[in-house]
């Protein structure tokens, strides 16, 4: 088997956003274009693949990691009592602000979109009413007035969907807006976008890490080693070199990175190119993901053995999401 390259494939000069309007969303053409059987299966929450990570996906192998955590499969209709469509109960803390979500203290968390560029299977919020809570331009007005009144809050996290897929402008715009919050330090964006179109992290979203005096965060949600292709840590070094702290956060998912190889691999891998792993986590029990799930006793074990192998600042520490906590658990690692 070969791994096809962004070189190979011809596409890595394209924008981010051509790469977002022909990312591939059928069962048969993701199949076609790696050479490979797949079933095409119903599915309730779609499939969304941009090439340039599928570009990392070894062509013919039905089983590649990278492939498993994109793929719709027949399992996702198998799901128990215990896994649900809000794992994390966050409808119980939407507040009266459309799109601004408070979990915890001195963070408020904000959803930008519902849009991403990548659909993951095991994602928690694979059944979040996006619709309702997607804010409006009149909905920003009154998020700017909370954070800015709530002087209790030191960082504003941007998640979604994924903040980068907003327009360079729009984000900018956010990002100046949040910047003239006196009480707020840090700003920090979750997003896979880096990893899965690195072509995103262009000169007009540097220039607004440059420009911004807070503390900027991006948190990578990178899952295994063969994410990382020479173009994404082009696009990481890029962020770097802006001012921005970067962090990774992986899930631990069955027959994905549940073995101390990849996940050591997966440490180095991120270190080399700035980036901290910071979290490793448990899988939250969201409906249609019940086969990725890994014991937690595993986990415990699996830190313990890439303890022995790596030094602590690159052991992940292992962590659960627990509905109502005010904050996650650590379960093992650092």
């Amino acid at each position: 088997m070969t791994m096809i390259t962004l070189s190979d494939a011809g596409s890595h000069d394209q924008s981010w956003q051509w790469h977002l309007q022909h990312a591939i969303r059928t069962i048969p053409a993701l199949a076609s274009h790696l050479g490979v059987q797949l079933d095409d299966i119903d599915q309730d929450f779609p499939l969304l693949a941009p090439r340039p990570y599928l570009d990392r996906v070894v062509s013919g192998d039905a089983f590649d990691p990278l492939l498993l955590q994109i793929l719709p499969r027949s399992q996702e209709n198998e799901s128990g009592p215990q896994y649900l469509r809000d794992p994390l109960q966050e409808g119980n803390l939407i507040t009266r602000t459309r799109g601004l979500i408070q979990k915890y203290n001195g963070r408020a968390l904000v959803i930008t979109t519902g849009a991403c560029a990548i659909n993951c299977r095991y994602c928690f919020r694979r059944h979040f009413p996006y619709g309702e809570n997607n804010p409006s331009s009149s909905d920003w007005t009154g998020i700017y007035q909370h954070l800015s009144s709530d002087t209790s809050l030191s960082e504003v996290i941007l998640s979604g969907g994924d903040p980068l897929i907003l327009g360079d402008r729009q984000l900018s715009d956010i990002i100046t807006k949040l910047d003239s919050i006196e009480t707020i330090d840090t700003i920090r964006l979750h997003t896979r976008l880096p990893v899965v179109i690195p072509q995103r992290i262009c000169p007009e979203l540097l220039d607004w890490v440059n420009r911004c005096h807070k503390k900027v965060v991006f948190v990578l949600h990178t899952n295994h080693p063969n994410e990382i292709d020479d173009h994404v840590v082009d696009a990481v070094s890029a962020l770097r070199d802006a001012g921005a702290t970067l962090l990774n956060q992986s899930v631990l998912l069955r027959d994905v990175n549940n073995s101390p190889e990849v996940l050591v691999k997966l440490s180095r891998q991120l270190f080399d190119v700035g980036v901290l792993p910071y979290y490793l986590h448990l899988l939250d029990p969201v409906a249609g993901a019940r086969h990725f799930d890994v014991p937690e006793v595993e986990g415990v074990n699996l830190i313990r053995q890439i303890s022995g192998q790596l030094p602590g600042y690159l052991v992940p520490r292992l962590a659960r999401e627990i509905p109502g906590a005010d904050a996650k658990q650590v379960i093992a690692g650092q």
